[in-house]
């Protein structure tokens, strides 16, 4: 269930986290240092260790999702993050601009966008970062692309991640949203602070009604 992050910087397909693209990386939480890839052969890039690792984290979700206690979703030791997340999407090729961005998401009333290179994950980015980077720069830049632009540092997750986990990782980086991913590194679904959020309040508002 790792959690990564992937740090500043231009929209390229490789932004997504090494491990989802057949290269190690390192898990947020981990201190480990990187080392050398042996191309003829790699536990990360081997087929059979990948689908034994895919197929163990889906019997380990199953399991967790058996034993799961029975009390609010607030409250439980284990909460996968696919039970909060949003699973609906919307995308931009990195080759649009910025003015493109704040169309799109005053077209859809949403506040993130998934940046596309090439049909992978390049990065994600929000309304405010949006309107700060405009800010700085000037009106007369919503005409850039993002492919000219350093897109800011972003976290993912896995859909068996622990939702507590993430959301105090969300906390120590200062990221309001994180983007949930499937074993193939393509998209799932979207986790905000407003997920957290409504999670809480539901649980105070049954609570009240008792």
């Amino acid at each position: 269930m790792p959690i990564f992050v992937s740090e500043p910087g231009r929209p390229q397909g490789t932004r997504l986290p090494e491990a989802l693209r057949g290269s190690r990386v390192g898990a947020i939480d981990s201190s480990s240092k990187s080392h050398r890839i042996d191309p003829k052969h790699h536990d990360v890039t081997d087929p059979a260790y990948l689908n034994a690792q895919q197929l163990t984290a889906k019997r380990a979700f199953a399991e967790y999702s058996e034993t799961m206690d029975t009390g609010p979703e607030s409250e439980r030791v284990y909460l996968p993050v696919s039970k909060i997340c949003t699973p609906t999407l919307f995308t931009l090729p990195a080759s649009a601009t910025m003015a493109d961005a704040m169309t799109e998401m005053d077209k859809h009333g949403v506040h993130h966008l998934v940046i596309l290179a090439e049909e992978s994950v390049a990065g994600l980015v929000d309304r405010r970062w949006v309107l700060e980077w405009l800010h700085k720069q000037g009106v007369q830049a919503k005409s850039e692309s993002f492919t000219q632009i350093e897109l800011p540092a972003f976290l993912t997750a896995t859909q068996e991640t622990d939702a507590h986990k993430l959301a105090r990782l969300m906390l120590a980086h200062r990221l309001n949203a994180a983007l949930v991913v499937d074993h193939q590194g393509q998209p799932f679904g979207i986790v905000t602070s407003t997920d957290y959020l409504r999670l809480y309040a539901d649980a105070s508002r049954k609570q009240e009604s008792v």
